[in-house]
């Protein structure tokens, strides 16, 4: 089994980042000037009014969505779909999968880590997560709205690792 096809079923993203993500997309399909409203994208996503207010809001504040007010107000995106890029989106939604402050909160009862100084586990989180950034900074929203056999191809050209199977 390829490093793609392990991690398949075990990574794990939390909701918000996965309906933040879907209502980003959303939008951007929209061709409409207006863009969308908050309901209109609730009732579009299965969500709850108030969950999707939450997250546009994180979208708009983390600089990828434009609103406007009124009767004819609704979510655009801040920018073209192709400036977007997917590491940036989850950043915002919920950060990293690992992060170097990580061994700072899991030391257990001691002060510091006793693995600090030569810690093989830190290091295959670090690489795990280098792999992951890389993959992610070179996919953007316009990528995500093609096909998922352009994504696919897109992904296994750029690692000549290894074709991914979903």
């Amino acid at each position: 089994m390829g490093f793609f096809a392990s991690l398949r079923n075990r990574m794990k993203f939390s909701s918000q980042e996965e309906y933040g993500l879907r209502c980003l997309l959303r939008i951007a399909r929209d061709t409409s000037a207006k863009g969308l409203t908050i309901p209109e994208i609730s009732k579009a996503e299965g969500m709850t009014i108030h969950n999707t207010a939450k997250l546009l809001r994180i979208l708009r504040i983390g600089g990828f969505l434009a609103s406007s007010r009124g009767q004819i107000g609704g979510y655009t995106l801040s920018r073209p779909a192709e400036e977007i890029m997917l590491k940036d989106v989850l950043d915002v939604l919920g950060g990293r999968l690992y992060d170097t402050q990580f061994c700072d909160h899991h030391k257990g009862v001691v002060d510091i880590c006793t693995n600090s100084i030569d810690c093989s586990v830190r290091s295959l989180w670090q690489t795990i997560q280098n792999t992951v950034d890389d993959v992610l900074n070179n996919i953007s929203i316009k990528d995500l709205l093609a096909s998922e056999e352009h994504l696919v191809t897109k992904i296994s050209d750029n690692y000549n690792k290894e074709t991914i199977n979903l």
